[in-house]
């Protein structure tokens, strides 16, 4: 390579590096521990609730599970997990409600081409059917458990 190519290549680069915007890393770490720790207060005050009401063990720690799945999953309906995402970046992904997210998204963005080739394929595609599938059993062994 000839000199002049070098310069060349130094002066692309240059030019790509003053046109590309800033990473602000520190602000993005800030606001994902803040968002993934005020998410995880909000599960601790769910538990501190149903703990309460007189739920111990297990049960609670299903109860706060189901609670903060739902959550995530009607806030996603909302559109409101989205923009708590763009904000929080990794901190709203890490949490059980970034996985009822990652279930919910491709549901409903599918949902206009049928049940099953939309919503349910599209969200399978996503958790994988083992998980979806192993939530949906735990559900219905719970309520038959539940009557029996």
């Amino acid at each position: 390579m000839t000199d002049s190519a070098r310069r060349g290549n130094i002066n692309y680069l240059e030019y790509v590096r003053s046109l590309e915007p800033s990473t602000k890393h520190f602000k993005n770490c800030l606001s994902a521990f803040g968002v993934g720790g005020l998410i995880c207060v909000i599960g601790q005050f769910f538990r501190y609730m149903l703990g309460f009401a007189g739920l111990s063990g297990d049960e609670l720690a299903g109860a706060v599970s189901v609670v903060l799945i739902f959550l995530g999953c009607f806030l996603t309906g909302l559109g409101v997990y989205d923009r708590i995402g763009r904000h929080a970046g990794a901190g709203s992904i890490v949490p059980i409600t970034g996985f009822a997210n990652s279930v919910t998204s491709p549901a409903i963005e599918f949902r206009t081409e049928g049940y099953i080739f939309g919503t349910a394929a599209k969200m399978f595609t996503v958790a994988g059917a083992i998980i979806v599938y192993g939530v949906f059993s735990g559900v219905m062994v719970g309520i038959i458990y539940y009557f029996l």
